[in-house]
């Protein structure tokens, strides 16, 4: 593992000890809004934990969370915990974690989310209420739209 960085204002890095080496198990991540969305602008900021096992076992988040980041400060998000902790499929063991997913894929991925909520795997009651409600309300005004006279 190295510091990856990507043209379109991706990085993630080892985090720097007090004494300077580099801690290979833990990472600092930072990726940004797409462009067009409502995160266009923001560089949202994760830190993940790599296991000893790893790449044979997902990364895993601060706090006790089992998935791959923590957003600090924590997003008001349907698949973003309370506590910061990124609900993702591709990072849970039991689901969609394969050996062969690259540190740029979860980055990817996370970012995908930002924009397009899972509906399935709700992490925040309050955010997941919101974005349901506002799906429903777009749906109806879509529909007005193309009513056939």
């Amino acid at each position: 593992m190295s510091m990856l960085a990507y043209n379109q204002g991706f990085y993630a890095r080892p985090e720097k000890e007090a004494d300077g080496s580099l801690n290979l198990l833990v990472w600092e991540v930072g990726i940004p809004g797409k462009a067009n969305t409502p995160w266009e602008g923001g560089v949202y900021k994760l830190k993940m934990y790599f296991p000893e096992e790893y790449p044979s076992k997902p990364p895993k988040c601060a706090y006790t969370s089992l998935t791959v980041g923590k957003f600090t400060p924590p997003l008001f998000h349907p698949n973003v915990f309370p506590s910061g902790t990124v609900c993702l499929s591709i990072l849970d063991e039991e689901k969609s974690w394969k050996p062969a997913i690259t540190i740029k894929q979860i980055l990817l991925g996370v970012q995908d989310l930002l924009n397009d909520p899972n509906p399935g795997d709700p992490a925040q009651a309050d955010a997941f209420h919101l974005f349901k409600r506002k799906v429903r309300q777009i749906a109806r005004e879509l529909q007005a739209q193309n009513q056939v006279a």
